[in-house]
């Protein structure tokens, strides 16, 4: 975490919990984060808890603070926050649709405000990481890359019109993913395949073809025709998934919906 003294993480969500997990197996010291959630939850040894904003400040010692608490409530709880994001403070925000005009009009005090958007893999570091910035100077814009590229792959967006779409992708796209696994083990036991089977063979599938891919020079639709041979069976049922291009008609509307959701949630903090 070159260049952060301490991480003050606020809000304690299932993503937080992901990243702090992850970062803390990366090698990183429990004592360079903290965490302020006002609802009791354990937290990983040596990681400072707080369970009041005053409790906090009395405390101090942080350099950044990441927003994890549900967008909805930046009106009300912002207010309350701005003793710690004063002055030298960096603002990362992990909410989604919120963007860096109405994080800067949040919180006006703080030295930079950065866009962050991973997803659960954080936790076992192989998550993408989309960040988007403003005020950072270059050293502090090469340590904040460090700090979420430990987490998996981090890339700086430039285009702040793109982050709902390119969230949609790296953010939500796990969600996708996990319910097309699980109507794929759910269509194998409605043809006959024992559940807790189709549910194992469907996991280690997935689990073994995206690692694959992931280490491939070739592209997942390239791969996808190598293991479909003309006449073969895999061929068979991707004439099924390629018919009308339903597929990619049906993932286009998922991703148009989420990115949209983004905006939303963008117009309701105005």
């Amino acid at each position: 975490m070159s260049g952060i003294k301490q991480l003050l993480i606020i809000g304690y969500g299932n993503m937080s919990g992901a990243m702090l997990a992850g970062w803390l197996a990366a090698g990183e010291a429990p004592e360079r984060f903290a965490i302020l959630n006002r609802s009791p939850k354990s937290a990983p040894d040596g990681v400072k808890v707080y369970r009041d904003i005053a409790d906090a400040v009395a405390a101090g010692g942080h350099d950044a603070v990441m927003l994890g608490f549900k967008p909805q409530q930046l009106g009300d709880v912002a207010p309350e926050l701005q003793a710690l994001t004063g002055g030298g403070v960096e603002v990362y925000s992990l909410l989604a649709g919120l963007t860096l005009a109405q994080l800067k009009s949040a919180f006006p005090h703080a030295e930079a405000h950065i866009r962050v958007m991973p997803n659960l893999a954080s936790r076992i570091n192989k998550s993408p990481i989309i960040l988007l910035e403003s005020g950072l100077v270059s050293e502090r814009r090469d340590s904040t890359f460090g700090l979420f590229d430990a987490l998996g792959t981090a890339v700086w967006l430039d285009d702040e019109d793109k982050f709902d779409l390119v969230t949609a992708l790296a953010g939500s796209g796990p969600g996708f993913v996990y319910r097309f696994i699980d109507a794929l083990a759910s269509a194998a036991i409605e043809l006959g395949i024992e559940a807790a089977q189709a549910e194992a063979l469907a996991v280690a599938m997935v689990d073994g073809a995206s690692s694959l891919a992931a280490g491939e020079a070739l592209s997942p639709g390239d791969l996808a025709d190598r293991v479909a041979s003309p006449g073969g069976m895999t061929r068979e049922g991707m004439n099924v998934l390629d018919a009308d291009q339903a597929l990619h008609k049906l993932l286009v509307r998922t991703l148009k919906a989420t990115a949209e959701r983004g905006a939303e949630l963008s117009a309701g903090n105005g």
